[in-house]
């Protein structure tokens, strides 16, 4: 980094940077592995499933009217475009809709940012599938601290798109240890990725789901991704930007963050393994309801005598899925599916349809969403209250403290294979789907990416 010796990193930054650096080297925990296993494979079921769904169609058609050198492929597509242009349809595939994985403590879906940037810049740098587990795992470590030392919820509440802010460093550490870059061209990708750490919460009035798909996965994988590119190829910057005058963190953080905060468990505390991959294909807030309402519906809960059902969720999870417009959102259409039909399947939850079948609106009618300011103190906030009311007279009442999915309810691996043969099977056929979760499964073997990626491409 010429002409830059004189500002040297300090130590809490130098450490980040080493760590990043130097992560394609390090040993993962066997079950830090087997957990990156699974998140490759949920998120690259929700980009193959995303492709087909608007926001992916558009940033497919997008990208392909971008050009670029052919670095890296958009998936569900045999489009070959370069590593920046792949993240960004890639990353808007995979949070196309509310299937990715979700991490409560950092309020964002990292998978949806990490997996797209690590794969595109595994592909472009030409690394193996090992390398795509260790730097996939390193993203998850970044995107929650990042969310973290900035006061997630509340910086959430201030306006801010967690995602966009915290998710552009997941994506950027990811790829500059693809890329290999030394310790300090990885602040000046840093100090790249802050200068376009962006995004409003206004993301909430998006009825179609595609502007919200740029700014959970595509912009940050995009801005991460890019960050790396342009300093891979010669550009310099400042190494210093989480402490010298001014800094990221004193610019934004709502909760003064300690510098110190960013580099606290790297190496033992694995943010992946806290990440929830998600059963049901909605929209995190709505989870906790959907697992109570099933786990009411063996002791006697069914649409035909339902009088009325509630449901107490944590007071700012309103404003997210009561009464919004985005269907794999609104609560009360979601569990009314579920009660109407006694199951709520991916293609459900995207047949507009059958979301407002009348049926379903006459169970929604009877539902009531309260917010909760018990549980909006709690952390992690993904509880829920149900009661039901019954027309016999009885009263049924369930509260999720974990939902499923979670680290304290975790699925099965089984579960999360035949949750991606569901999403995939469809776009790639049985067959080919079958294969590339053989491949994850075993990917720490894979000398390239090249098997994944034939696999992924659909001419």
């Amino acid at each position: 980094m010429g002409g830059h010796a004189e500002h040297p990193q300090p130590t809490f930054e130098r450490t980040l940077c080493e760590y990043i650096a130097t992560s394609l080297d390090r040993p993962l925990p066997v079950e830090v592995d087997e957990r990156a296993k699974l998140h490759i494979l949920d998120t690259l079921a929700a980009i193959v499933s995303g492709s087909r769904l608007l926001p992916g169609q558009h940033a497919i058609s997008y990208v392909a009217s971008q050009g670029g050198t052919p670095e890296a492929l958009v998936m569900g597509s045999s489009i070959m475009t370069s590593a920046v242009n792949a993240a960004l349809a890639n990353g808007m595939s995979a949070h196309a809709d509310e299937t990715d994985d979700s991490s409560a403590a950092g309020a964002m879906h990292p998978g949806c940012i990490v997996l797209p940037a690590s794969f595109a810049a595994a592909q472009k740098w030409k690394r193996s599938g090992r390398d795509l587990m260790r730097s996939t795992a390193l993203g998850y470590d970044l995107a929650v601290r990042f969310a973290l030392a900035l006061g997630a919820y509340k910086f959430h509440n201030a306006g801010h798109a967690v995602p966009g802010f915290c998710g552009v460093f997941a994506a950027a550490g990811a790829a500059a240890a693809l890329a290999g870059l030394d310790v300090r061209r990885t602040g000046a990708a840093l100090s790249y990725a802050a200068q376009q750490a962006s995004g409003l919460s206004s993301w909430r009035r998006d009825a179609d789901h595609i502007e919200k798909a740029f700014v959970f996965g595509g912009m940050p994988a995009r801005n991460g991704a890019a960050a790396v590119t342009m300093v891979a190829s010669g550009m310099t910057g400042v190494v210093d930007v989480f402490s010298g005058k001014p800094n990221f963190l004193g610019t934004f953080s709502v909760v003064g963050a300690e510098p110190a905060s960013l580099i606290e468990g790297l190496g033992t505390d694995f943010q992946i393994a806290r990440t929830t991959i998600k059963k049901w294909c909605v929209g995190s807030p709505v989870q906790p309801a959907l697992d109570a309402v099933e786990a009411l519906m063996p002791q006697g809960l069914r649409a035909a005598n339902l009088k009325r059902l509630r449901i107490h969720l944590p007071t700012t999870a309103l404003t997210i899925v009561d009464k919004t417009t985005m269907p794999d959102l609104n609560i009360r259409n979601l569990v009314g599916a579920l009660l109407a039909n006694g199951r709520l399947t991916f293609d459900m939850i995207h047949d507009h349809a059958q979301l407002m079948h009348p049926d379903v609106l006459a169970i929604a009618a009877r539902i009531d969403v309260i917010g909760s300011e018990e549980l909006e103190a709690l952390r992690p906030q993904r509880q829920a209250i149900v009661e039901a009311d019954l027309t016999d007279g009885r009263v049924l009442q369930k509260r999720v403290y974990s939902v499923r999915g979670t680290i304290e309810n975790p699925m099965e691996g089984s579960e999360v294979r035949a949750k991606a043969l569901d999403l995939l099977g469809p776009v790639l056929s049985h067959a080919r789907a079958t294969q590339l979760i053989e491949i994850v499964d075993r990917l720490e073997s894979q000398p390239s990416l090249d098997a994944l990626a034939d696999l992924l491409c659909v001419r």
